[in-house]
């Protein structure tokens, strides 16, 4: 393992990050207050308690999944897809480094830029509501699980966009829709007995459904579920990944 490719790829990605680090805190702190302002304040105040938590808690675990997901996207899509549009690609192709490497470099700076606004939105959040983990270990764990499993689904997005307007396709149109719809302002079990039973083909549940368990001990579907569907859609996005860097898909055209 060549850990100083690792690395550069790494710091050359993160000094991006720092460039606009005011840009990337005050960015999730303001749309952090909206949502409160209109998910917590306007329907809050009609909805008292949803399975025994404060609504403007309850959607606390919604609001990071919704940011952290679309963010580790946004951010491992356009590292790989900007040498690739510039050309610069083939120099790392060309570079005695494997395809693990390359993945480490970028996935790994993606997901560190996506758990820093998960973070900051948390801290955030608990200006406005009072907040109890229950389980700090589990919150951590799905936290990190969800920023490497989406960011390795960015990468695959910006190997295979062809131009900016591919960049934003997956994610706005498909992604964004799935987490609104996978219970983030909700509980399934609000839902009627089919659209519940609809709703768990949404893959994004299981992750907010995990992830809220772990702040306070109420979820929609089994951890152990939630745990083994993140943990399969991570094995299968590296698969996707070497077959990619394997057949030279999208890379050597």
């Amino acid at each position: 393992m060549n850990w100083t490719a690792v690395a550069s790829i790494y710091r050359f990605e993160m000094a991006r990050f720092f460039r606009t680090l005011m840009q990337s805190f005050l960015s999730p702190v303001l749309s952090t207050s909206l949502y409160f302002v209109v998910f917590g304040a306007a329907i809050g105040s009609r909805i008292d308690e949803v399975e025994g938590i404060a609504y403007g808690a309850f959607i606390v675990p919604g609001l990071i999944m919704l940011s952290v997901i679309t963010q580790s996207i946004s951010n491992a899509s356009f590292g790989i897809y900007f040498p690739k549009f510039i050309g610069t690609v083939y120099e790392l192709l060309s570079a005695p480094i494997n395809f693990l490497e390359i993945v480490l470099g970028y996935v790994g700076a993606a997901a560190t830029k996506a758990l820093f606004i998960g973070v900051v939105i948390l801290c955030t959040a608990s200006l406005f509501v009072d907040l109890s983990i229950a389980h700090p270990f589990a919150m951590v764990l799905f936290l990190l699980l969800t920023c490497l499993s989406f960011a390795l689904l960015g990468f695959i997005i910006g190997i295979w966009a062809k131009n900016f307007e591919q960049l934003q396709l997956v994610p706005l149109l498909i992604v964004t829709p799935l987490v609104f719809l996978g219970g983030s302002f909700y509980s399934i079990s609000m839902l009627p007995p089919i659209w519940q039973k609809i709703t768990m083909f949404n893959p994004v549940v299981y992750l907010i459904s995990g992830f809220r368990w772990s702040f306070f001990g109420t979820a929609d579907v089994p951890v152990g579920t939630s745990l083994l569907a993140i943990g399969g859609f991570t094995c299968l996005c590296l698969a996707v990944i070497w077959w990619i860097f394997k057949t030279g898909w999208r890379i050597r055209s």
